[in-house]
């Protein structure tokens, strides 16, 4: 059977609104002033149309129209062509490479303000979002919230550590704004949550700006069984910037892409078994999965009450502690949050300590690294070894361990079917929420009869075979599901993980993280993933039937520490020792990134 062709499908209008960039670059030879935050959204009023002329209506304007329009009135109207200095450069940090404390000196030292972050980094989205496609909209009131936080910090009122700071998250996290929250599906365009998604007040609350919502595998991978990671029918395919075609792995494949490049200062992801930490792993970025029940998933469109879990992407682990602060915390709207253990969060930043595996005791499951082991995983493996040495050279005790169940579990389909029992449920339970639900979808029954019936869904092409194997079985509050919900717990506990902690008196595993979601997956537990590592210059490629490609030169992974629940304060710990020894991160190179930096919209002012 021939393998299927990957259409270099687009988000909405980019394919036209790249052509139109480039044409409107060509024919731009002077400079122009930098539009203030009224005339962007003038401008987007003023060319309406000019590229989606033949896109399906949406019942209002939404703000994927401001991402198309707006950014190319910005790019076109000030062009990027002066030399930078060295000075300007230290004055001014890469967003590439930049952090919350850098950009916390900057805007306190008034070097730049919240309104110049925000119009740099819808720069750096318009200048590889027809290429890439990690972004599906930007929020239409950003410049305006900017200037509202810049007001704030000239007052001396300042709400913390990410006042001002641009933050993208994934599209299955509901906002009460001019953005939709779709899960990549046509099917929930124009629908609207009665309010923020709770830890999306917490950012807010704590000053942060929602830049914009990131592109995702489609309900986040939990639709298809013949799909592709980074695809949506909403926002097209993401690719990876480490490598040709990359597959970004999934489901968060977008806020991966997004902070790799520095088109946000991080982003949220969401994780019910390696949608956070894949996606980490493959775009060379620290990721902290938290517990279930750490952050609240309160209007965050689910999968599974008793695996997901919301949390950050961020290039440092300083920064991912610094959102994981923001967000983390109890929520009477999400029940499983009342099982936080102390009224009184750890203070996750001040984990990051040098120091912090000096006497850590460290499990290596090696029967798990042995199955989990293939022709491809040899550069991945070799660099985990070394890493093993690293932490023992920082004062941790590295022991074998063993997870008893670890093969069965690999070959059971019991975790399958608690995913899809839930789904039915909690999906329902969501959509129940929903205060406007224009293609009325109100169960999983509606939903998979409007995704086999409209033409912008990519059926058949990608099935439904997630969703019909669901709807075949039992639900969550049959009598079935709790023998089998108990099983899938004994996979985490004695089984795996946690019985190992306990038997071997471990503070964490370690793991690649390419092989350790799943076993964190099943019991709800915490993982922080860090970079490890790439292929090497002579890996042969490896591409999936879509012609996406996950082993390839260059292309990153990670490693993983794996703790009991509510440990992230000494994952974060371990996590920051060893990045601050091998900064991985910093000899890993995308092939293609944005130039627009923070200097060039100063400087445009």
């Amino acid at each position: 059977m021939a393998r299927p062709v990957l259409p270099r499908l687009r988000a909405g209008a980019l394919a036209n609104s790249a052509r139109e960039f480039l044409d409107f670059r060509s024919r731009t030879t002077s400079y122009q002033p930098l539009p203030s935050s009224y005339e962007f959204l003038s401008s987007s009023t003023e060319h309406e149309d000019t590229s989606v002329s033949k896109k399906p209506k949406r019942s209002a304007r939404t703000a994927i129209m401001v991402l198309l329009i707006v950014l190319l009135v910005f790019i076109g109207g000030f062009g990027i062509s002066w030399a930078r200095t060295d000075s300007s450069l230290t004055e001014y940090p890469p967003l590439i490479d930049a952090t919350i404390d850098t950009l916390i000196a900057g805007l306190d030292n008034k070097k730049f303000t919240s309104v110049d972050l925000v119009n740099a980094y819808l720069a750096r989205i318009a200048e590889v979002n027809g290429t890439l496609y990690p972004v599906t909209e930007v929020n239409p009131d950003a410049l305006a919230i900017a200037a509202k936080l810049d007001e704030e910090r000239s007052s001396k009122a300042i709400r913390g550590p990410l006042h001002g700071i641009p933050i993208l998250i994934k599209n299955n996290i509901g906002t009460d704004d001019g953005m939709t929250t779709t899960a990549g599906s046509w099917a929930l365009m124009g629908a609207k949550v009665p309010s923020d998604a709770t830890v999306v007040e917490k950012l807010r609350a704590a000053g942060a700006i929602i830049l914009g919502k990131t592109n995702l595998s489609q309900w986040a991978n939990f639709r298809s069984s013949n799909s592709s990671n980074g695809w949506s029918a909403y926002g097209g395919q993401v690719y990876g910037p480490y490598y040709p075609n990359q597959d970004p792995w999934g489901s968060s494949s977008g806020s991966g892409v997004a902070s790799a490049l520095g088109l946000a200062l991080g982003s949220l992801g969401t994780e019910t078994d390696g949608s956070i930490t894949g996606p980490a792993s493959l775009n060379n970025l620290v990721a902290i999965k938290p517990t279930v029940g750490l952050t609240s998933r309160h209007l965050v469109i689910p999968i599974s009450e008793h695996q997901d879990t919301v949390g950050p992407m961020t290039r440092t682990v300083k920064d991912a502690a610094y959102i994981l602060q923001a967000i983390a915390g109890v929520d009477p709207l999400d029940n499983y949050t009342s099982a936080i253990p102390n009224t009184q969060l750890p203070d996750y930043v001040a984990a990051c300590k040098i120091s912090a595996l000096s006497g850590a005791r460290l499990g290596v499951p090696r029967n798990v690294i042995e199955l989990r082991s293939d022709n491809t995983t040899g550069p991945v493996v070799e660099a985990f070894e070394q890493a093993l040495k690293v932490l023992r050279d920082a004062g941790a005790i590295v022991v074998d361990t063993e997870f008893p169940a670890a093969l069965e579990f690999r070959n059971s389909d019991v975790p399958g079917r608690v995913l899809d029992a839930d789904f039915v449920v909690n999906l329902k339970s969501y959509l129940d929420l929903l205060t406007y639900n224009p293609n009325s979808i109100t169960s999983l029954e509606a939903l998979r009869t409007f995704t086999q019936s409209s033409p912008l869904e990519g059926y058949p092409l990608r099935d439904t075979g997630i969703w019909d194997e669901a709807l075949q079985g039992w639900n969550n509050t049959d009598p079935r599901f709790w023998p089998a919900y108990q099983q899938n717990v004994y996979y985490g506990t004695e089984g795996g993980l946690l019985g190992a902690i306990e038997r071997d008196h471990l503070d964490a595993v370690v793991l690649p993280a390419d092989f350790a979601s799943s076993y964190a997956a099943t019991v709800g537990a915490p993982i922080v993933t860090v970079p490890l590592g790439s292929y090497p210059s002579d890996m042969p490629t490896v591409a999936n039937e879509w012609g996406l490609l996950d082993v390839a030169p260059n292309i990153p992974f990670g490693i993983s520490f794996l703790g009991a629940k509510f440990t992230e304060e000494s994952l974060i710990g371990f996590a920051y020792g060893f990045e601050q020894r091998t900064l991985v991160r910093n000899k890993i190179k995308p092939y293609v990134a944005p130039n627009t930096e923070l200097v060039d919209v100063v400087q445009a002012r």
